[in-house]
């Protein structure tokens, strides 16, 4: 009996590579505690930092060496210490602490949280490329029972949302915006700026949303993107995610005839899902 050929099969694709890697460590959250002794006044910040480095760092996924992985530090502090570290990418939320009011006076150490939206900022620092900042507003609620329209779009065989003139406009804003630094000391000069464009952006969304007769979410936030590139003059691009978060009428005929539709509507269903959801980015 004859033995069976051995086959040997090439293959043409090439070895599997690591083409991206970051590290680091994600959640760490600190609250620091400000104390004024002359005033007994205190100030809080809360934080939640991630933080992922890049580099030089594929044997510590190909071959379990560890020997290069550091996440204890922030931005800069990495690429001056660690020469294999090419970028640190530094995510920070702070969270909001409102000082309580009582009997009509500030409270001087008592906080409440007065809303679930937060102030974020992400860096990127480079060797290659500087640091590149993005500051946001993240999960603000806003809500308005009138002046908003939505007419005039594309309809077809799918189409079941009815045109209207006048609709409740509700949605969670997250709005971004970019800056560009060469250095540490570049950011540490534009300090100034970073509290002011995030008073002015939170300020034009409120107002912009609250006064403005949308024609569509589209066109309120291509409104609010231009204002802060307007009153921000370092900002490089301004961006928004907009869920349409949606509340239909309620036909309530049934029940004694009673009038809720149109006009008439005062009770509404607030909608789980299926929603909208607009982006956009503006650029100077």
């Amino acid at each position: 009996m004859s033995a069976l050929p051995i086959r040997t099969q090439t293959s043409t694709s090439k070895m599997p590579t690591l083409s991206a890697a970051r590290y680091g460590k994600d959640n760490v959250r600190v609250c620091k505690v400000s104390k004024d002794p002359a005033t007994g006044i205190h100030t809080v910040t809360e934080m939640t930092v991630c933080c992922l480095l890049e580099g030089d760092i594929a044997t510590s996924y190909t071959e379990a060496d560890n020997s290069v992985l550091y996440a204890s530090h922030l931005g800069a502090h990495f690429l001056a210490k660690y020469p294999h570290i090419h970028v640190a990418n530094i995510k920070v939320v702070t969270h909001r602490w409102a000082r309580m009011t009582v009997d009509g006076k500030p409270h001087p150490h008592s906080f409440w949280r007065d809303g679930h939206h937060t102030r974020d900022v992400e860096a990127r620092v480079s060797r290659a490329d500087g640091i590149r900042l993005v500051s946001a507003i993240s999960g603000l609620s806003v809500f308005k029972s009138t002046g908003s329209a939505f007419h005039g779009f594309v309809r077809d065989e799918y189409t079941t949302l009815a045109e209207t003139n006048d609709r409740i406009l509700s949605t969670d804003i997250d709005c971004t915006w970019s800056w560009a630094f060469a250095d540490v000391k570049a950011v540490e000069e534009a300090q100034a700026q970073f509290n002011k464009a995030f008073d002015d952006a939170s300020g034009i969304c409120i107002k912009t949303f609250a006064e403005d007769e949308s024609a569509s979410v589209q066109a309120t936030m291509y409104k609010m993107c231009e204002q802060i590139l307007d009153a921000a003059p370092g900002v490089r691009t301004v961006s928004f995610s907009l869920p349409n978060k949606h509340y239909f009428e309620i036909d309530l005929s049934w029940h004694k005839g009673y009038q809720n539709t149109g006009k008439d509507a005062e009770v509404y269903a607030p909608q789980s899902g299926p929603n909208g959801l607009i982006k956009c980015e503006v650029s100077r």
